[in-house]
């Protein structure tokens, strides 16, 4: 997908977010989302290789998904690489691994919706697990942010 594709999550961010700083990243690392996922990921694992990441900003699907990673899927296993090619029956993504996704200074989830609160109970007050993939990523030598709506809060004891 073109990185100006109407549903590219990279012009989503760069649109909502990054456009709106007063000063915007030092450096920035697009996965080549109009390449195959397999050529896309091996070039975003070549770029990613001695990156050490200060801020991962993620969202979070009701299947408690985070970046392309899904529940139980095997891209969840892996340890060696910092991008996969991720496939599904309706479409072909890259993600970062959770090795590098934990690896940052800190890490950044924000929810938003109703439909979501089951997946936020499952990922940030029961134990991780591999059904819900958002519940494995947390900043190894940083901090872990959550950044919840009234909606997807609502699953949560007060």
């Amino acid at each position: 997908m073109r990185p100006d594709d109407e549903n590219s999550n990279y012009r989503l961010v760069r649109e909502r977010l990054i456009d709106r700083l007063e000063r915007g990243p030092a450096v920035e690392h697009r996965i080549r989302g109009e390449l195959r996922a397999e050529q896309a990921a091996d070039g975003y694992e070549s770029e990613l290789r001695g990156v050490a990441l200060d801020l991962v900003l993620l969202g979070m699907g009701a299947d408690g998904h985070t970046a392309s990673l899904f529940p139980n899927d095997r891209a969840l296993e892996e340890r060696e690489r910092r991008a996969v090619a991720v496939s599904r029956p309706d479409f072909e993504r890259v993600t970062m691994t959770l090795p590098v996704l934990s690896a940052s200074e800190a890490v950044a989830f924000l929810v938003v919706g109703q439909d979501k609160a089951d997946a936020v109970r499952r990922a940030f007050a029961e134990a991780p697990s591999p059904a819900t993939p958002a519940s494995l990523v947390r900043s190894s030598g940083g901090t872990t942010y959550t950044f919840l709506d009234r909606g997807a809060a609502s699953a949560l004891e007060p």
